[in-house]
């Protein structure tokens, strides 16, 4: 059975799962409609915050809406928090957000928050004043606005909803033989990660970081890398996950300088520190993407040609 077809009745109980846009305009409210007919179909119940269509010069309302948004949010029955898009906008409610009352819907009432890119900054920010476990994943009108959503997608969206995502795995070709390690899995968006170095909204973590990016050139991520090395952040790390890294467009001048040459620059700093960086992580802003707990301990290894991330305390 494709997990777009309806499912058996006594397998609709999913909960409630509300959707929220705490960053960009939702451009195409078809999208979301066709959103919601997707998620509803998967045995969920949808209930859109006030605000999700407002739009505010290329915000989704006022600062003051968004923030309502994500209080409302956590004070509501929702079972799933969603976002329904990135975009720019949250990290201008950082100092306004109260974390205390979103680290208790999470960890008491066990609400799943999850979403990418611009989400990323509040994943971060959580997680450096709380240590809550929020979700990388996909978002409504960004993925389930698909006439036809990915497969895998949804498959690992179900896994970490119905708490039976155990471990997720990947072809990776640059893993060193015997990779073992383990640390806290957290990063997510390159731009909103580097962007938070040097405040209090960064975790000082030192375990397995993943990244990715979309819309940013080659010497900008490996600028973006660099700004992570000088603030120490990459080298404390036990290894670094590199995701999709999309929509850039190489010049002339490039002159042969592409993606892979910023990451063996990369990989060559990272070296001394014993710290591996490895590439292929189905993750990003692309129709196939894995879905992450960001903040749980992961256990990484090599296993011939794959690599796996285990999550023994994933469930929400």
């Amino acid at each position: 059975m494709s997990s777009t077809e309806p499912l058996p009745e006594q397998q609709m109980r999913r909960g409630l799962l509300r959707l929220v846009s705490p960053a960009g305009a939702v451009q195409d409210a078809a999208r979301l409609e066709l959103a919601k007919a997707h998620l509803e179909t998967l045995g969920f119940r949808v209930q859109a915050a006030a605000q999700v269509l407002a739009r505010v010069q290329r915000f989704a309302g006022t600062d003051a809406q968004r923030v309502r948004a994500l209080h409302d949010a956590a004070r509501s029955k929702a079972d799933v928090v969603m976002m329904t898009r990135g975009g720019y906008g949250l990290s201008r409610l950082l100092p306004v957000i109260d974390y205390a009352l979103l680290a208790d819907a999470i960890k008491a009432r066990r609400q799943m928050w999850i979403g990418h890119s611009d989400f990323t900054a509040l994943q971060l920010a959580l997680l450096a004043k709380t240590g809550a476990v929020t979700f990388s994943g996909p978002m409504a009108s960004y993925d389930f606005g698909e006439k036809t959503p990915d497969d895998i997608t949804l498959d690992s969206f179900l896994d970490a909803v119905d708490g039976t995502l155990e471990a997720v795995g990947f072809v990776c070709d640059d893993a060193p033989r015997g990779l073992d390690v383990k640390g806290i899995l957290w990063g997510g968006n390159l731009a909103l990660v580097a962007s938070l170095v040097g405040t209090p909204y960064l975790p000082r973590v030192g375990g397995v970081l993943f990244l990715e990016d979309v819309n940013e050139h080659p010497y900008s991520i490996e600028r973006m890398f660099i700004q992570l090395l000088h603030a120490g952040v990459l080298q404390r790390q036990k290894a670094v996950l590199l995701g999709q890294f999309t929509a850039y467009k190489l010049s002339a001048h490039d002159a042969g300088y592409n993606l892979d040459a910023a990451v063996d620059w990369l990989r060559a700093q990272l070296k001394p520190h014993g710290v591996p960086v490895l590439t292929g992580l189905p993750f990003g802003h692309v129709r196939t993407k894995l879905t992450l707990p960001h903040g749980v301990r992961t256990q990484v290894l090599r296993d011939g040609k794959e690599v796996f991330l285990f999550f023994p305390h994933a469930g929400h």
